[in-house]
């Protein structure tokens, strides 16, 4: 199919950037609902892609997924004549943000423990978990008294 060269590169151009694209199996759209480029051209020119081994299509719930492999990272590099420090969006690592409580490092780079009392082992407490059970004494002796296997015999 041809496609005109401002649309491929749009499209390539995208794909670059992000590593990935969902294109829907929708032939007839008039735009894709990303890019503004015929969704068909979307499609057939990540299908042409896909033949050379550049891409990999996921198909799922009448949608495509795209996702660059690294000769398609090569292959869009050298046509869009990028350099070799810019990478797709998928390949950059990511910097988590600490969750607070989880032993979050303080300004000081020092480590600072998690807060004592917090979470579950507090609520427990105060309802008499182990001081609780210590506080009935010896003489606490628990019993099943279900029906069945295991239970107690009654002689009749």
């Amino acid at each position: 199919m041809i496609i005109p060269k401002a649309d491929r590169r749009t499209i390539y151009e995208n794909l670059f950037k992000e590593g990935v694209l969902v294109a829907k199996k929708d032939f007839n759209a008039p735009k894709h609902q990303d890019l503004d480029v015929k969704n068909l051209f979307v499609i057939k020119a990540c299908q042409s892609l896909t033949s050379k081994g550049y891409l990999t299509t996921h198909f799922s719930w009448q949608y495509y997924y795209y996702v660059l492999t690294p000769e398609g990272i090569d292959y869009l590099r050298e046509y869009l004549h990028l350099p070799a420090e810019i990478v797709p969006a998928t390949f950059k690592k990511q910097v988590r943000a600490a969750r607070p409580g989880q032993g979050a490092r303080a300004e000081g780079g020092a480590y600072r423990a998690p807060r004592q009392g917090g979470g579950d082992e507090g609520y427990r407490r105060r309802q008499g978990g182990a001081e609780g059970a210590k506080e009935t004494g010896d003489d606490f002796k628990p019993r099943f008294a279900g029906v069945g296997r295991g239970g107690p015999r009654t002689e009749a």
